[in-house]
């Protein structure tokens, strides 16, 4: 019981540590203060970023929900709250945002996120954890910046699921959702693909599980590397932050996340069948290690091709989740990571 209640009391009041910090201007934290800083000044965790042609800005996003735009990738004004929920729905009035995306899709722009309502319990699992209601949801505007309001209240993963981290890919002119089912619900955490229809308001069919963390090498389970999860010791293996992409060869590749010997870690796998059913194949050792991860990878307006991600010193003291920019060779069947871009 003593346990149950500890567990209670993380997940509803301290921030979850395998997420890290909510950026600056989250929904949680009441009007933003816009400013303007450096790129190597920001401060987040699973960044994103949005190199919209129309406007010719970049757009940038992270977990706490908020929005920051640059000219150039070197200086940023934000941050700016750009979501509108349905307080009706599942998710609140006030839900904890994750790990967004902003994704063009038929000329208008969808916001992929994970939207978690700490009031609502949909599992509770004895010595391990106590499950929020936390799922991937579709938001759309007119506009990169927002206002983004829910396509529908259709539910894209079933209510029982926790899931997290929503990315968008098209396969055979088909769209699909990609998230995670979350290790703390599963303890082998997967990543999962479902069909939408075309207008992206629901799902159509069963998800495709893609691959389950421990499928990995690199990736360890979480008490063998003596990791703390939520102030205590709960086994299992991280998936994150799943984001899709295809080599200029045409090879199909999923850059996620989970932990390894250097802690937080990006890794790769690659399928093997050209499609989302796999079989996928994953690289021996991490694409980046050393407390670095949850990427994806944008074209600057120059097409230079970037990986976005976060890192965090692993120095004395708690030390924040920052981004990071590196540059990337997709020209072979498999990814080459290169220097840090300084933008």
């Amino acid at each position: 019981m003593k346990n149950l209640i500890k567990l209670l009391l993380v997940i509803f009041i301290i921030p979850l540590p395998v997420r890290g910090q909510n950026a600056p201007g989250g929904r949680r934290g009441g009007p933003a203060v816009i400013r303007t800083v450096a790129f190597d000044s920001l401060s987040m965790s699973d960044p994103f970023i949005l190199a919209d042609p129309a406007t010719h800005m970049y757009y940038l996003t992270s977990t706490g929900g908020g929005v920051w735009k640059s000219p150039d990738l070197r200086t940023w004004q934000g941050p700016y709250n750009v979501t509108a929920v349905d307080s009706t729905s599942w998710m609140g009035t006030r839900p904890g945002i994750w790990a967004p995306e902003i994704h063009i899709y038929n000329h208008k722009y969808y916001y992929f996120g994970t939207f978690t309502n700490g009031r609502k319990i949909i599992d509770s699992i004895p010595q391990r954890s106590v499950i929020p209601r936390r799922a991937v949801h579709i938001l759309v505007s007119d506009k990169p910046d927002g206002p983004y309001k829910p396509i529908s209240k259709n539910d894209y993963v079933p209510d029982n699921w926790a899931t997290l981290d929503a990315s968008f890919w098209i396969e055979d002119g088909k769209p699909y959702l990609v998230y995670c089912h979350e290790w703390l619900q599963v303890i082998d955490g997967t990543i999962e693909a479902v069909p939408l229809t075309a207008d992206l308001s629901a799902p159509v069919g069963k998800a495709i599980t893609l691959f389950r963390a421990s499928s990995s090498p690199w990736a360890k389970e979480m008490n063998t590397i003596g990791e703390i999860t939520n102030g205590a010791k709960i086994p299992g293996w991280v998936t994150d932050g799943p984001y899709l992409f295809r080599t200029k060869t045409g090879k199909l590749g999923a850059i996620w996340s989970s932990w390894g010997t250097s802690r937080y870690a990006l890794g790769v796998a690659y399928s093997t069948s050209g499609s989302l059913r796999g079989p996928w194949v994953h690289e021996s050792e991490p694409l980046v290690a050393n407390n670095s991860g949850h990427g994806m990878f944008f074209k600057t307006f120059e097409g230079k091709l970037l990986l976005c991600l976060h890192y965090q010193d692993t120095g004395k003291g708690r030390n924040p989740r920052k981004p990071m920019l590196l540059e990337v060779d997709d020209t072979g069947e498999r990814l080459k990571i290169g220097k840090r871009y300084e933008p």
